[in-house]
C-alpha cells in the first residue's frame, strides 16, 4: 500500500532517518489518503525527541515541546513531529497526568483513540497498521483501539470524536464501540464547552449532519444539549408537519447547504417548540410564539458552548425571523428587510427552503412557489438599490446636526423614523426632503412634550 506523500513531508521524513532516527506519517493524514481524500494537515511522529528534532532544522516553533511537539517550518508551511509517547494516568477524564517519551512505535500508536487513526505510514516500510485500521476503512467502521471503555475513559471527547467521524466519513461506529459510549456518555460533563463546541460544529457541517441523531442514542447530548432530546421528544400532530421536533431538526440541518451559521440556524430553528406547545380540542399541535422563544434559548445554548458573538447573533437572527410572514411585494420585503436586518437575506431564503423540505407534503409546491415570489422581489429591491437600512439613508447624524438637531439619544430615534419613511415610500430619500422631515419629527415631539407639561 502506498501513499503519496507530499514533498515536503518526504523531507522532514528523510532528514530524521539520515541523522539516525525513525520517522513517519501518522493518524489522519495516513487516514485520509487511503480514503482517497485531500489531508487538511499532515502530522509526522518520530523516536527522536524535541530537543533533537531542533537540532536538525532550521526553523522551529515550541508548538507544545512538553507533550514532545514541535512544529518544523518549511517554508511557509507548519508540519507538527512529535515523539513517540505513552500517556500517564487519566485522572480527570480530560488529560493524561504525565507524558513520557518512549522508542516504541507500537507504544505511541497504543494510546490513540480509534483504529482509522492509528495509522503509520513511511516510504521504507510501507504502511504500518498494527490493529486493523485499513480492515476498519474497507468495513466502514468506526472502532476504538483496544477496550473502548478504556479509551473513553483516558478522554471523554472522544466519545464526541466517535459520532463526529461517523458524520464526516459515513462510517458506522462497531457495536462495542457504541455501547462503550451509551455506558460512559455522563463523563462528557468533564470535557469544556469548547472542546465539545469544536465536535459538534464539524459534525454539522459534514456530509450527514442528521447522524447528530446519534448524540441523542448514545445519551451524549442529554449532557450538552437537552434541549435537543426534548424535540426529539416531541411530536407534531399538525398538516404540515410529518416528524417529531427533533426529527424536523435533523432533516432541516441535512436539507441547507453546509455553511456553519446555515447549519445551526437550521438545527436550531425549532428548538423552542417543546416549550410553547399547545393542543387545540381537535388534538392539533400549535407551537405559537415559537421563533422568539427559541431565539432566546439558542442564545443561551450558544454562550454556554461559548461560540464568538458575531455567531450568535447571525444564528439568533435567522433563528428569530425563520418563520416571518412577508408581504410579496416591494413594500413589504422593504419592511422585512429593515425590521428583520437587511443582512439576513438573502441567507434567510435558504433556511424557509429547508425548513419547507423537512416538513410534510402539504401545500408544499405552493409554499416553493411563494418563497420565489419573495425572492424575486428581494432581488428588484436590491437592483432598484431601495432604502433598508439606516446606512442606506441619503441623511447621517452628522447631517441631522448640522442641521441643528440637537445630537443625543433622541438623534438615534429621528433616524429610524425617516428610515420608516422611506421604507415606506423610496421617493423620499433625498437629502432635502429627509432633514425637511426630521426638523418636522423634532417639532412636532416638542409640542408633544409641551402639551404634555399643561396637562
Amino acid at each position: 500500500m502506498q501513499i503519496k506523500l507530499p514533498q515536503q513531508v518526504a523531507d522532514i521524513i528523510t532528514a530524521l532517518e539520515k541523522a539516525g532516527y525513525e520517522a513517519y506519517a501518522v493518524g489522519g493524514c495516513v487516514r485520509d489518503s487511503l480514503l482517497g481524500r485531500t489531508p487538511d494537515d499532515w502530522d509526522i511522529t518520530t523516536n527522536a525527541e524535541p530537543k533533537e528534532v531542533k537540532a536538525l532544522f532550521r526553523r522551529t516553533i515550541d508548538t507544545g515541546i512538553r507533550h514532545g511537539t514541535v512544529t518544523v517550518m518549511m517554508g511557509k508551511t507548519g508540519y507538527e513531529v512529535t515523539t513517540y509517547r505513552v500517556d500517564g494516568e487519566y485522572e480527570d477524564g480530560r488529560h493524561p497526568k504525565s507524558v513520557a517519551f518512549t522508542g516504541s512505535l507500537q507504544e505511541d500508536l497504543c494510546r490513540r483513540d480509534f483504529t482509522i487513526n492509528a495509522m503509520a505510514y513511511r516510504p521504507r516500510d510501507g504502511l504500518i497498521d498494527r490493529f486493523g485500521g485499513m480492515k476498519d476503512l474497507k468495513e466502514r467502521r468506526i472502532r476504538c483501539v483496544g477496550d473502548a471503555e478504556e479509551r473513553f475513559t483516558e478522554d471523554a471527547l472522544r466519545m464526541m470524536r466517535a459520532v463526529r467521524f461517523s458524520a464526516q466519513l459515513s462510517f458506522h461506529i462497531e457495536e462495542k464501540t457504541k455501547k462503550a459510549v451509551m455506558a460512559l456518555s455522563p463523563n462528557l460533563e468533564k470535557v469544556s464547552a469548547e472542546r465539545i463546541r469544536t465536535e459538534f460544529v464539524k459534525l454539522l457541517c459534514s456530509p450527514n449532519p442528521d447522524m447528530a441523531r446519534l448524540f441523542y442514542e448514545t445519551g451524549l447530548s442529554a449532557v450538552f444539549l437537552p434541549e435537543f432530546d426534548e424535540c426529539m421528544r416531541t411530536k407534531q400532530n399538525h398538516p404540515h408537519h410529518c416528524y417529531t421536533v427533533g426529527e424536523h431538526l435533523l432533516h432541516a440541518v441535512k436539507a441547507v447547504r453546509a455553511d456553519k451559521v446555515l447549519r445551526l440556524a437550521m438545527f436550531f430553528h425549532d428548538i423552542g417548540k417543546p416549550c410553547v406547545k399547545e393542543t387545540d380540542e381537535n388534538g392539533t399541535d400549535h407551537f405559537h410564539g415559537h421563533a422568539s422563544c427559541g431565539e432566546k434559548m439558542t442564545r443561551q445554548i450558544m454562550q454556554r458552548l461559548k461560540f464568538d458573538t458575531d455567531t450568535i447573533e447571525k444564528v439568533c437572527g435567522l433563528v428569530r425571523n425563520h418563520d416571518r410572514k412577508i408581504i410579496p411585494d416591494q413594500r413589504g420585503m422593504r419592511r422585512a428587510m429593515a425590521d428583520a436586518g437587511a443582512g439576513i437575506f438573502p441567507d434567510l431564503f435558504e433556511v424557509k427552503a429547508a425548513d419547507i423540505a423537512a416538513q410534510s407534503d402539504f401545500l408544499r409546491e405552493e409554499k416553493y412557489r411563494e418563497l420565489a415570489c419573495f425572492r424575486e422581489v428581494y432581488e428588484e429591491v436590491i437592483r432598484n438599490r431601495e432604502c433598508v437600512s439606516l446606512k442606506d439613508l441619503a441623511v447621517t447624524g452628522h447631517d441631522l446636526i448640522g442641521a441643528g438637531i440637537p445630537a443625543g439619544p433622541g438623534l438615534g430615534a429621528v433616524l429610524k423614523k425617516l428610515l420608516a419613511l422611506v421604507v415606506e415610500e423610496p421617493a423620499y430619500n433625498v437629502k432635502e426632503t429627509l432633514l425637511r422631515e426630521a426638523r418636522r419629527i423634532v417639532e412636532e415631539e416638542s409640542m408633544s412634550g409641551i402639551d404634555k407639561a399643561d396637562a
